[in-house]
């Protein structure tokens, strides 16, 4: 049986990659540095996964899994030197934490005469594992060209909504998942033969669908959060409800799908269909997700490779319309998390600095006349 080594035992982790290797035939094995979590995959060696959609709520088990603490070197250092698969879902920030191990590891795998490795970043990032591979070869010292050689950075394209288990569950395993689900590799990036795993699509053309994805729900989804967080909406359903929230959501993805459209050649209404398949999911009313959970960490959303800026690059590149979505990188601006470390920082420098400031510092933008039209969104939004 293949093994299949995977960073991030969270909902996520078990939920949606983890669900597909272990499906695949492939054991898999959770790293991660929650010990509840790690001891009950130890123990148990399934879990459950609850799929909701419409006409369909079912449980669903997974088996052949367990798990290992990832701050035990000596452990991970054995988990790397036997895996045929490395996965990660662990956000963005946690990959430059992981990536230290990773250099260690790999190259003691390599010493020792191990095979050819892919790692495959499962996040909601651009080309996270290139992003990965950055960071795990700064830390590689003598051994870069050795791991260099031997690993496949393979970026990826991940969808799916898995928003956390709710109702008091006590089985930390637990999690509930759309039915819907997408993940797409870049083919060209590994080392050696592709796996095949059903659920995994390879594709010579990543970056459509990475900007795809991007570009329609993660800026829907985290326009939908910000939006109803300041209508006082508590869920993305209840957003969905409120037809002035959606309305100004689904036209900030209408202008950014006219980017993808021009810079794609994509068929406007192939991906006018997607938006309402989108859309869709947003509403799946078996999908209780908070709008701080879609809105935490904006800082990162704001980022100038992230869901907002992005795409409003491209509207000025092209010259298209981009009123609604200075309205979602206001609203941005305007949330307020007294749990959310971010928001914190966000709303003290904004309140210091100002509008332009905080766009210059925090997303490289300094267009402006656009900055402009932002103060003025943000302004009205008071």
């Amino acid at each position: 049986m293949p093994k299949a080594l995977h960073f991030g035992g969270g909902n996520i982790g078990r939920g949606f990659i983890g669900k597909i290797l272990a499906e695949a035939g492939y054991e898999v094995t959770f790293a991660d540095i929650n010990t509840t979590v790690i001891d009950r995959l130890n123990r148990d060696h399934h879990y459950t996964v609850h799929v909701v959609g419409e006409g369909v709520d079912r449980l669903e088990t997974v088996e052949n899994v367990r798990g290992v603490h990832s701050g035990d070197e000596a452990v991970m250092t054995a988990a790397i030197a036997e895996a045929d698969l490395v996965t990660t879902a662990v956000g963005p920030t946690v990959l430059d934490i992981i990536a230290p191990q990773l250099a260690r590891t790999l190259a003691a795998r390599y010493r020792a005469g191990g095979a050819p490795l892919n790692i495959i970043a499962c996040e909601n990032m651009v080309r996270g594992s290139s992003h990965l591979k950055e960071k795990v070869l700064a830390a590689a010292g003598e051994d870069v060209a050795l791991i260099s050689a031997n690993t496949g950075f393979v970026d990826s394209a991940v969808d799916r909504i898995v928003p956390p288990v709710t109702g008091g569950n006590d089985d930390p395993l637990a999690v509930t998942v759309e039915v819907f689900s997408e993940w797409i590799v870049d083919s060209t990036q590994f080392k050696g033969a592709l796996p095949a795993i059903a659920g995994m699509l390879p594709t010579d053309k990543l970056m459509a669908f990475i900007e795809r994805k991007l570009f329609t729900l993660n800026t829907g989804h985290t326009a939908l959060a910000y939006f109803g967080k300041l209508a006082g909406k508590h869920t993305v359903g209840d957003a969905m409800q409120d037809e002035n929230v959606r309305r100004a959501a689904e036209a900030v993805m209408q202008e950014s799908g006219a980017v993808l459209i021009r810079r794609y050649n994509f068929d406007p209404a192939t991906h006018r269909a997607y938006i309402e398949k989108i859309l869709k999911r947003f509403a799946n009313p078996y999908l209780h997700d908070d709008v701080d959970r879609v809105g935490r960490q904006p800082l990162r959303k704001l980022g100038a490779q992230e869901r907002f800026i992005r795409p409003l690059n491209g509207m000025l590149e092209y010259k298209l319309p981009h009123d609604a979505t200075v309205r979602a990188i206001a609203a941005t601006l305007r949330y307020h998390n007294a749990d959310d470390p971010q928001a914190e920082e966000m709303e003290y420098y904004l309140h210091a600095n100002g509008v332009a400031a905080t766009l210059a510092k925090y997303s490289d933008f300094t267009d402006a006349a656009v900055v402009v039209e932002i103060e003025a969104a943000y302004q009205a939004l008071a």
